[in-house]
């Protein structure tokens, strides 16, 4: 394989929530030359801006396709997880909901150790990334890259949605991302007039008018080349060759909380002995690399239903038509329209639980489906606790990594779940819902509060959302420090959902975005 050699002064590997955004950001000093690389392609795809289209990526070549290692609290079934492969990440895949996460998220943050990252402190970074359809205020920005709006065209039924969960007793909230995050409500969304908005259309498009901006796309990162304690270029793969880029100033990992252990592992950052296990020289010996990895378990319940205008009859002509010609009808929707926030634990600071309602069937990730109208009801576990890992298979780096996540190893995990699904059951029952809801497919009627337990083992799935295996900590505790400077590396960074020492209490894209931005500002000094 010929070999060639380039150098830039700042090398960023990753164009998705963060690795976007950092080097965006970057390259608005002109005189500073940014490489941006990326594994996959172009996300100029109906399949990402169609927002109802999100599931259609899966299991193509927009997809990372991952399945984890038998999970040992599933009953040992393996999980399907997507991951975008394409400029913009998983910002061109996930389903849009845009939440930052609880003010407690951060504030615990900053109290076990990651000092500058209080929600007071991040709070500027959000408001930077954000243009929200509502307009600036204290809390939101109205002039950023990240298009932020209320839904196009809001099904009744995610509205009639809403209405059930307040009258189960839940307050209404029309701002997840205010004051207080406990309600219901409608998700806000990143979109742009019906479209998807990715952080491709809102930070790598306006750069890439910059001549110091260059992105390769379709281009594998092989390993880092560390030498006496620093980084000394990134081994790539691109059109057929081998290249070596050297970074002048620094190297920005933002392969996300599955690709950013990859690589470090493959480089000889991580355990010592599972490295030499699989004959990688180790070059910092750090047990934290690839683990503390965290998720949300989501389990989605769905019921049969009467109602006309849902989601089943999205691909009809005339909505296509609608939706290219005015941006608006059924293939505007998230699918994952209807939210709610609310506790299961007595002791916590943020709310355990999440609800996400969809006027739509929807199972094994949307690739199923079922002979007559349903809706769903998702209850994501935002406050789960049990953490997994991350770990080589060889040390080949187009095999993909061994994760596990350990999904209820934490008993009160499972407890919290179940709390979920019997209030999600209480919504389904109230009063506006009457009328339209028929047979609950799952759980399914017969299946008793005893029995929950059993099911979600069987049927569980997650949010998408793998967060921490580079978290943010002490040489003993983390991977980075709070500058997000990787330990015993010199020149080295991470800016994505890696980083995040806890996940937070909510969908990550938003999170992320925060630390592309304040990484760029750590960066630029």
């Amino acid at each position: 394989m010929a070999s060639d050699e380039t150098t830039y002064d700042y090398v960023v590997i990753g164009a998705g929530s963060g690795g976007a955004v950092v080097a965006g950001r970057l390259s608005e000093d002109p005189g500073t030359r940014v490489l941006l690389i990326e594994a996959g392609g172009s996300h100029r795809k109906m399949a990402v801006r169609v927002p109802a289209a999100f599931a259609q990526q899966f299991h193509t070549d927009l997809d990372w396709d991952y399945t984890t290692e038998p999970e040992p609290h599933l009953d040992g079934r393996r999980i399907y997880h997507p991951r975008g492969r394409m400029l913009g990440g998983c910002s061109s895949q996930n389903a849009m909901i845009y939440i930052r996460g609880n003010r407690a998220d951060f504030d615990g943050w900053a109290e076990a150790g990651a000092k500058g990252w209080s929600y007071d402190e991040v709070l500027p970074y959000f408001r930077r990334s954000e243009h929200n359809s509502r307009g600036a205020d204290a809390l939101h920005g109205g002039d950023g890259p990240q298009y932020v709006e209320d839904p196009r065209s809001p099904n009744e039924v995610s509205q009639r949605m809403v209405e059930a969960m307040v009258e189960a007793g839940l307050p209404r909230n029309d701002d997840f991302n205010g004051a207080e995050q406990v309600g219901a409500g409608l998700y806000q969304v990143t979109q742009h007039r019906g479209r998807r908005w990715t952080t491709a259309d809102g930070w790598i498009a306006p750069a890439r008018r910059r001549k110091n901006f260059t992105v390769w796309t379709d281009s594998t990162v092989l390993r880092l080349a560390l030498a006496g304690g620093a980084v000394a270029g990134v081994d790539v793969e691109r059109e057929g060759r081998r290249v070596t880029v050297r970074a002048e100033r620094e190297v920005v990992l933002a392969a996300g909380a599955f690709g950013t252990p990859h690589v470090l592992m493959l480089s000889g950052v991580g355990p010592a002995d599972h490295l030499r296990e699989h004959g990688v020289d180790v070059v910092v010996d750090n047990p934290n690399v690839g683990a503390h990895l965290m998720d949300h378990p989501m389990y989605v319940a769905n019921w049969e239903t009467s109602a006309t205008g849902t989601l089943a009859e999205a691909e009809k002509p005339a909505q296509l038509l609608r939706f290219l010609l005015r941006g608006r009808g059924l293939l505007t929707s998230n699918v994952g329209e209807a939210g709610a926030f609310f506790h299961t634990r007595d002791r916590d600071d943020a709310p355990a639980m999440q609800l996400i309602g969809a006027p739509a069937y929807f199972w094994q990730h949307g690739a199923a489906t079922h002979p007559t109208p349903a809706v769903a009801l998702g209850c994501s576990l935002v406050g789960s606790r049990s953490t997994g890992e991350v770990r080589l298979r060889t040390a080949d780096p187009k095999i993909k990594p061994a994760v596990r996540f350990d999904y209820f190893a934490e008993p009160e995990d499972m407890a919290a779940m179940v709390a979920g699904l019997e209030r999600a059951r209480e919504v389904m029952a109230a009063g506006p819902l009457r009328g339209i809801i028929g047979k609950e497919i799952h759980p399914g009627g017969d299946v008793g509060h005893d029995d929950l337990v059993r099911d979600v083992r069987r049927k569980v799935e997650h949010t998408y959302h793998p967060s921490c295996t580079a978290r943010i900590g002490t040489e003993v505790t983390g991977v980075v420090d709070p500058e997000l400077r990787v330990h015993g590396v010199t020149g080295l960074r991470v800016a994505d959902a890696s980083v995040f020492p806890r996940v937070t209490h909510g969908n990550t894209h938003a999170p992320t975005l925060m630390v592309g931005e304040k990484a760029a500002d750590l960066l630029r000094g």
